[in-house]
């Protein structure tokens, strides 16, 4: 290994990806969120609902409890991953091995899943899918600060956000077409294995050298994931924009099922579930790219997250007054429209607002907590107001307002422009 091979690792990249880098590492992308949103959109309510009667409790509150669980576990597991691979010295890199062991894992765990006999054994399942596909899923994002130069990250991101939305359509079909709950977390296991292979097999990761990496010591290694919002307020204030908007977002997605079932009284709303994804993804893709492009060219992130922010929030109040059929097709066009843009432009900007090139995995794993703490308060939040407080229009409302918060709060990060 040379000094020079070496040292890359931890240089701030300058020369471009090609199309073939960016469409392997966008596919891993999208095989992890097949993996884990076959089964939040459609195989856990499911579940929740078949469980629900033997534990005693509403569907409702059973899958708040899984998924807040398995959130849980994703607090913990995507900074402590990421950590991890910051210190890899294997020979495939710092981020490969987890990519390749957090797959396999999550495959496996998947299949354990399928075979839960009742809620203990579905939130043990859920955990582990967590905790393996949250270790490939660090990897994977880390790979971009550690390859992709600034002016190119928005295209980038905005080709992970693409491969990110057609995971989740992609999982919500995989389980509603498979033909039931066991066959569904197959075929979700199976596509997560197979589309993070061309990446792992066909593109070469940046080894670190032993020199370069830290002495280790347990003091050290905690005392890193303590991040000073007073030495680094723009990572700060990014990071509490990105949890209110996918907080906002996970009131809408959590519950979606039952207010098809519940509240619209469709015959179908598995399969209502499938089309409103669908319609969301198609508004989505036409701008997750053309928003990060166009981020890049401007030289600017900050407008872009806002505005997409405030359509979000937007969408959102109008399920709360509009609670038809056509209006929920309406808002989830509409959300994808500002979910799109805000996909790709605010990972570009939380790449940008990285504080040092040794901890890149580290922190982007923290950043990644705002992904993964919402899926936590979501359900302590909805469950009480749908069950107590006012329904689900109230939720909507509450979520819209959540995610306006979110866009108002970009204006405090000061070291982008």
């Amino acid at each position: 290994m040379t000094t020079a091979r070496a040292s890359a690792a931890l240089a701030e990249p300058v020369d471009p990806v090609g199309r073939g880098w960016t469409a392997a590492l966008a596919l891993a992308n999208g095989a992890v969120w097949v993996g884990w949103f076959g089964p939040l959109q459609i195989l856990l309510a499911a579940q929740a609902k078949d469980f629900a009667p033997g534990a005693g409790m509403p569907k409702e509150t059973l899958l708040a409890w899984v998924t807040g669980a398995g959130a849980v576990v994703s607090l913990l597991a995507n900074p402590l991953f990421g950590a991890l691979s910051d210190r890899t010295t294997a020979r495939r890199g710092r981020r490969t091995p987890w990519i390749v062991a957090g797959t396999a894992g999550g495959a496996l765990s998947l299949l354990l899943l399928a075979g839960a006999g009742g809620p203990w054994t579905m939130t043990a399942g859920w955990c582990l899918v967590q905790l393996t596909l949250n270790a490939a899923f660090a990897a994977v994002t880390a790979a971009v600060p550690d390859r992709v130069p600034r002016l190119q990250r928005g295209r980038v991101g905005g080709w992970l956000g693409a491969a990110q939305i057609l995971g989740v359509v992609g999982g919500t079909g995989l389980a509603t077409l498979a033909g039931g709950t066991r066959a569904g977390y197959t075929a979700c296991a199976v596509f997560t294995v197979a589309g993070v292979l061309p990446y792992v097999l066909r593109y070469a990761d940046l080894p670190l050298a032993r020199a370069d990496r830290p002495a280790w010591s347990w003091r050290g290694f905690l005392a890193g994931f303590r991040l000073s919002p007073r030495r680094h307020p723009d990572l700060a204030w990014a990071w509490l924009t990105r949890f209110l908007i996918n907080l906002g977002n996970s009131l809408v997605l959590l519950y979606l099922l039952y207010y098809l079932r519940d509240r619209l009284h469709r015959a179908d709303p598995e399969q209502g579930v499938l089309v409103l994804t669908a319609v969301n993804g198609v508004t989505l893709m036409a701008t997750v790219l053309a928003g990060g492009i166009w981020s890049d060219r401007v030289g600017r992130r900050k407008p872009f997250v806002v505005w997409s922010g405030v359509l979000m929030a937007v969408a959102t109040a109008a399920l709360a007054g509009w609670q038809t059929w056509p209006g929920a097709i309406v808002a989830s066009a509409v959300l994808g429209v500002g979910f799109g843009v805000f996909t790709s432009v605010d990972f570009a900007l939380m790449t940008d607002v990285l504080p040092t090139a040794l901890d890149r995995g580290k922190d982007l794993g923290m950043i990644n907590i705002a992904n993964a703490l919402p899926q936590v308060a979501a359900p302590a939040l909805a469950a009480p107001v749908v069950t107590h407080l006012g329904g689900y229009r109230v939720l909507y409302l509450v979520a819209a307002l959540t995610g306006l918060g979110g866009a108002v709060l970009v204006g405090r990060i000061r070291g982008v422009e």
